[in-house]
């Protein structure tokens, strides 16, 4: 009889034991695949200056590849605004599904017509085993935001060395930055983009081809200013991610022309206390939150993997890591009930950018 209680004890534990480790690794999901992600996701060992980031699969490699605007973060011995010029273009690749980052080099763009070129915030997508980049251009290394901006489209076989294609021509191609493209249902490829003649407005154009380019003018978005356009198809809709310097507001649409704003801005921060500031205090009883990374999140990409999306931002590294500048991170969106989209910020995020491939 003892015997036999102890190996019915002796198996209880086992069990617990087991399903213990199965729920760290899994969160909530029938997969054993998904990883904890680092947080902070990723920061640029270079400068310390990651920002603006962008993923791609790339299929020769087997792996994920994330492209940044390498801010000159850590050098002090610059003006702040020139830090953010002179910029180039940095890559980390992922082998485990996302979770975890290594920064392998910078690429190698010949577009170079400047002495001293500023690349900032591409957009880059595969398309029949060639990768294509849109990528911004500042002609030289400026202390002010005067200067004129391209976007320019450039080629690559390794996603590392790229060649140029042309400088797109669009409503005012000396004002122009931030492409964000998505092919629509009817094959046609869309582009938004911040147009800053008019006061940082969003704008979009249309190709047959991703070579050749016709400007539509600007976006449907109401009056509404920002930068870094991210479109997505997700759920059966069309939504458009917009950096408008408060949170990501976020725009549906069922033809990616005609758009809906949700009330709600999308808050990818992870909220590090609530306090009551004195202005706050007097003002009103309403309480607002802290950061562990600062700021809300800025200018996103988001990569949709079946039922799945993920937020990857950046934003400043945490004072508790005691060093200064710009990281990327992570969160899993949140389809609702409703069409709208958030996230849970206090959420640990387990993903697998593998899941279908």
């Amino acid at each position: 009889m003892k015997t036999t209680v102890l190996l019915w004890l002796t198996v209880c534990v086992s069990a617990c034991s087991f399903n213990n480790n199965r729920t760290q690794t899994q969160q909530e999901s029938d997969k054993t695949s998904y990883r904890l992600a680092d947080r902070p996701l990723y920061i640029d060992p270079v400068y310390n200056g990651s920002s603006d980031p962008v993923l791609l699969y790339h299929k020769e490699r087997g792996t994920w590849l994330m492209y940044y605007t390498s801010r000159r973060v850590n050098r002090t011995d610059l003006p702040n605004i020139q830090r953010i010029h002179g910029s180039p273009i940095g890559v980390a690749e992922s082998r485990d599904g996302g979770a975890s980052w290594n920064y392998i080099g910078d690429c190698s763009i010949d577009y170079k017509p400047d002495p001293e070129p500023t690349y900032w915030a591409p957009d880059i997508i595969e398309y029949e085993g060639l990768c294509h980049m849109y990528l911004s251009y500042v002609p030289g290394v400026f202390d002010n935001w005067e200067h004129p901006r391209d976007i320019v489209h450039l080629t690559s076989k390794d996603g590392i060395n790229w060649e140029t294609q042309s400088v797109l021509n669009l409503a005012d191609h000396r004002k122009v930055i931030d492409a964000g493209i998505i092919r629509l249902k009817d094959d046609t490829w869309r582009m938004w983009y911040k147009h800053e003649g008019p006061g940082s407005q969003i704008w979009y154009a249309d190709s047959k081809d991703l070579y050749n380019w016709t400007d539509k003018g600007k976006a449907d978005l109401g009056e509404s200013q920002g930068e870094g356009p991210k479109p997505i198809y997700w759920h059966d809709k069309y939504y458009l991610f917009v950096d408008e310097w408060r949170g990501l507001s976020v725009w549906s649409s069922d033809d990616a022309t005609h758009w809906a704003k949700q009330d709600e801005y999308l808050i990818a921060g992870i909220p590090l206390e609530t306090v009551n500031t004195p202005a706050e205090q007097e003002s009103s009883n309403r309480r607002r939150p802290r950061y562990v990374d600062g700021s809300r999140g800025n200018h996103a990409d988001v990569v949709v993997v079946g039922e799945h999306a993920y937020l990857f931002y950046f934003s400043q590294i945490p004072a508790s890591m005691n060093q200064q500048g710009l990281a990327v991170y992570v969160q899993e969106l949140i389809y609702n009930h409703d069409g709208t989209i958030s996230c849970n910020t206090n959420a640990k995020c387990y993903i697998n950018l593998n899941a279908d491939k």
